[in-house]
């Protein structure tokens, strides 16, 4: 592995800090009667509101249309993540120590299988919420469901939903951007020697 390689993979490894103190994913809702929004941070380990009092009023508004209660506290996946968070960053760690080269696609490859499943998790997540009514609720619209998007916007009656990535998440991406930078380096380098 040579030097530039190591650099960049470290720089990768060390991105990965960033999730334990930044939110990975924002959703915001905006509606005319809240004029500064209500949005969710999920967090590595816990989802919190972007203000003090947003999911309280959040699982208020859900109330009124027969969504579950939003209860971080249930949420297993919260609950794993730091854990696999921090051995992405131990493996890359021993891949250093080793200085195998061809051990960076592996922590790649595994690093892009736990991002889809956890953004698919995201969305069966929101589906769960979304479609699973009561019956009972006191807003029933036929045929009206509230799953919020994965990724991007959706209007859900007078709420327009947002759904990005915030810095955690932007860290994450850039730790198997800069991973793939560093491997195309060393590839690089080779083809000069040769020539």
């Amino acid at each position: 592995m040579k030097p530039k390689t190591k650099i960049l993979f470290s720089c990768s490894i060390l991105l990965l800090i960033l999730m334990y103190f930044f939110p990975i994913w924002s959703i915001s809702l905006e509606a005319p009667q809240y004029p500064e929004g209500l949005g969710l941070y999920i967090n590595i380990s816990s989802m919190t509101g972007h203000k003090t009092h947003d999911l309280n009023s959040i699982n208020n508004l859900n109330h009124y249309i027969g969504m579950k209660v939003i209860k971080p506290e249930s949420i297993n996946e919260l609950k794993i993540m730091p854990f696999v968070i921090g051995f992405m960053m131990l493996f890359g760690v021993i891949i250093l120590l080793i200085n195998k080269k061809k051990l960076i696609w592996v922590w790649i490859i595994i690093f892009m299988i736990i991002s889809f499943i956890g953004l698919y998790d995201f969305y069966l997540w929101g589906y769960d919420y979304g479609h699973n009514l009561d019956p009972k609720a006191i807003i029933k619209i036929p045929g009206m469901f509230y799953q919020p998007p994965v990724l991007g916007t959706k209007q859900l009656l007078n709420f327009t939903a947002h759904s990005y990535p915030s810095k955690g998440g932007i860290a994450a991406f850039l730790s198997i951007v800069i991973a793939f930078i560093g491997i195309g380096v060393d590839k690089r380098k080779k083809r000069k020697d040769k020539i």
